[in-house]
């Protein structure tokens, strides 16, 4: 027991001592945590603007879908290493050569969820807002994606906690936040701390970003919570009256 909780507090230790370095800007792990978080939010950014035009043209000309999501499949079959390092040629030890490849993996995740939750808006939905004087655009932004951000957000969060954890492997070619601190500074140092801080770090940052989003989610869809609070209260009162 007394070696697990020196190891432990080997752990916290090398956490605060090396935290940040202010003598050496880039290093330490705060600023592996802050060049993670920029390359996986940016990535996620990136894919979603893609996949929101790109679910609206698949919904509006259906014979597009097929292709493009054949398209995107293959895609999202390419190892993610393979396209870091097809990257290197064209953006150098960029930031764009993680955040590119990362970005079409996000692109790949959501568009069917944007298609899925697009296709899932009921036709007399739509109706009732052309007969109120709604124009397309204005159908689409009030009604249409609203209906369908429940849908849009699941295949969001997936494809957010994929982004961060796959943004560790771009330290294979030099780039990655935590990745660096796990592999160049825990593998081949040979030294645990690096790695489970790196892991805790990782996962801790996947969690704290999909809560955002299911957040965001209750947010804009204030009417999901009034449905579920209305059947409860609608439970309790026939259980009440049946047992009345």
């Amino acid at each position: 027991m007394g070696a697990v909780w020196d190891w432990l507090y080997g752990i916290v230790e090398h956490a605060v001592t090396h935290w940040h370095y202010p003598q050496e800007p880039g290093r330490g792990i705060w600023p592996r945590l802050l060049e993670h978080m920029r390359l996986a939010y940016s990535a996620i950014a990136i894919g979603a603007l893609l996949a929101l035009p790109l679910g609206l043209a698949c919904v509006r000309w259906k014979i597009l879908y097929p292709p493009v999501l054949t398209g995107v499949n293959v895609l999202y079959s390419i190892p993610a290493i393979a396209l870091f390092f097809l990257m290197l040629p064209y953006t150098g030890f960029s930031d764009w050569t993680a955040i590119v490849p990362l970005a079409l993996y996000t692109l790949v995740i959501l568009l069917p969820n944007v298609v899925d939750g697009l296709r899932q808006v009921p036709d007399h939905v739509r109706q009732a807002a052309t007969a109120m004087g709604f124009g397309p655009l204005r159908r689409l932004t009030f009604v249409e994606v609203p209906v369908a951000v429940p849908v849009i957000i699941a295949g969001l969060r997936v494809a957010s906690v994929a982004t961060i954890n796959m943004v560790s492997i771009a330290s294979l070619v030099g780039i990655g936040g935590l990745g660096q601190l796990i592999l160049s500074e825990g593998f081949r140092r040979q030294h645990d701390a690096p790695i489970v801080i790196g892991i805790v770090l990782t996962v801790f940052l996947a969690l704290v970003t999909d809560a955002l989003l299911l957040l965001t989610q209750r947010l804009l869809t204030p009417w999901t919570r009034d449905g579920r609070r209305s059947g409860r209260v609608r439970g309790t009162t026939d259980s009440t009256q049946s047992g009345g």
